[in-house]
């Protein structure tokens, strides 16, 4: 099986998300600017879930453009990637109605910590279906941005019981990491493009 089919029902899938989570957004009650005020929270709650969709498409789809194969294992592992930003619409407004209170923003990170341990599953067994000469293996090396934000997720959350804001400012920290351009895996989609003939 190509990635075809698994790249259009992913992006399906997201394209879902965030219209779940725009549709989510109340409209402020009155035309004021202190209207719009009132409802900062689910404003900001949607802007750093959508930021986070947005990184997991691109991402997404520049980790697909590696893969000549689809395994049953690849599809299980990108199905589970799915599940848990599927939740994210559900933890986005429970956040946004609460304004940040401690179990909604700990559940948030959960919520992104385990999207962000299946993104890893997922590049590892497409590793595996690559072989020992797997070009993504060399591409990603030890993967420490991948790693780091896995573990900056789960101190957020942990961090979350002292101070919800701490905790919102770990997970936009993050997001800001993989604003910055990841070109690891732009020689490993060239070379595919290549031994495809273009």
């Amino acid at each position: 099986m190509t990635t075809g089919r698994m790249e259009a029902f992913s992006d399906g899938v997201l394209a879902i998300i965030i219209t779940i989570m725009v549709l989510e957004l109340k409209l402020p009650d009155g035309s004021s600017y202190g209207a719009l005020g009132r409802v900062w929270p689910a404003l900001l709650a949607y802007v750093l879930s959508f930021v986070y969709v947005a990184i997991y498409w691109v991402n997404h789809h520049h980790l697909l453009k590696t893969v000549e194969h689809v395994t049953g294992a690849i599809l299980w592992a990108n199905m589970d990637l799915l599940f848990w930003l599927s939740l994210l619409p559900f933890a986005t407004r429970w956040m946004s109605v609460e304004h940040f209170a401690l179990w909604p923003v700990v559940t948030y990170g959960v919520v992104l910590d385990l999207a962000g341990i299946a993104y890893y599953v997922l590049q590892q067994v497409i590793i595996a279906s690559q072989g020992p000469d797997s070009a993504l293996r060399s591409a990603l090396g030890r993967d420490v941005k991948g790693k780091l934000s896995v573990v900056l997720f789960a101190v957020g959350v942990a961090v979350a019981f002292l101070s919800t804001w701490i905790a919102l400012a770990l997970y936009g920290a993050v997001a800001v990491m993989w604003l910055v351009p990841d070109r690891r895996l732009e020689p490993v989609i060239d070379q595919h493009r290549g031994d495809q003939g273009g």
